[in-house]
């Protein structure tokens, strides 16, 4: 066998070897389906409607343990999110008591919600959150759909380059929210948790969240778990990514100059050269 040959050889059993790891990998934990977004792609954009749905999710559903700490009211009203008016968003923190001071005593005290404030924490400290869950503190969901993902191992990473597929935490976040199941015989459970096929290591301690019929929808929208779960997780990608359109927007913008630019420079050296016996 000569040495290319053996080199070939030995790059495809090792390829082999990569897919067989992947897919003893996907036996143990599943891999959650691709759902379509609106802001997938170079030219994907939020559904505004979806990302008022969302909101409406996390008000009513989530923020009862969770905060979102890093997003302020007025963000609501900003271009390419939810769409609310400064009006409405002024409503909306009005709604919420912030903890403020010390006033001219030296206290603490609480006031309505103003747009420049950022959304409360359901609990006054981590110790308190944690005591109320087992142990076991919430994570912040400001930026969990940038956090959060899974590995598609190869040769899908290799793919995604191409395709450019970036919606793994999306993906995972709607396959959580809608993959408890009663666990496999003989499966050890810690007190207090819920088998998850799409959490790391099947164990989870939020229980099941969402049900059909929770959250009332008034656009018509059915009211059930699988809308529920690609509402709050399309609201969550904005949250972490909310200058997204804005970025795409730019980024086409400067593919285009960067074509343009460099059909001027081909051209212009064209013109240079054409004088010059053999560079025309």
């Amino acid at each position: 066998m000569s040495g290319v040959s053996r080199i070939c050889a030995l790059a495809l059993a090792g390829a082999l070897a990569v897919l067989a790891i992947t897919a003893a990998g996907a036996e143990e934990s599943e891999i959650p389906p691709r759902v379509k977004w609106s802001f997938a792609g170079p030219f994907g954009i939020y559904d505004e409607a979806q990302l008022q749905r969302g909101f409406k999710v996390y008000r009513e559903v989530c923020q009862a343990c969770h905060a979102l700490s890093l997003l302020s009211f007025r963000n609501l009203a900003d271009p390419g999110g939810p769409g609310f008016s400064p009006a409405q968003v002024k409503t909306i923190a009005a709604e919420y008591k912030i903890t403020d001071g010390p006033n001219e005593q030296g206290e603490m005290f609480e006031r309505p919600g103003r747009p420049a404030d950022r959304f409360p924490s359901p609990f006054p400290n981590e110790q308190a959150g944690r005591a109320a869950h087992n142990g076991v503190l919430p994570p912040d969901l400001s930026v969990i759909a940038k956090a959060r993902g899974y590995e598609r191992g190869f040769p899908w990473f290799i793919f995604d380059i191409f395709t450019q597929y970036q919606e793994e935490g999306p993906d995972y976040i709607v396959a959580l929210l809608q993959g408890y199941e009663n666990p496999p015989p003989g499966f050890p459970m810690p007190e207090g948790a819920q088998y998850n096929k799409y959490f790391p290591g099947h164990a989870l301690q939020m229980p099941p969240i969402l049900t059909d019929g929770q959250v009332d929808y008034t656009d018509g929208t059915p009211a059930d778990v699988p809308h529920y779960a690609q509402d709050i997780t399309a609201f969550l990608q904005w949250a972490a990514e909310p200058h997204l359109v804005a970025r795409k927007r730019v980024g086409l913008q400067v593919m285009i100059f960067l074509v343009v630019f460099a059909g001027l420079l081909y051209f212009t050296k064209k013109k240079v050269w054409s004088s010059v016996p053999g560079h025309a």
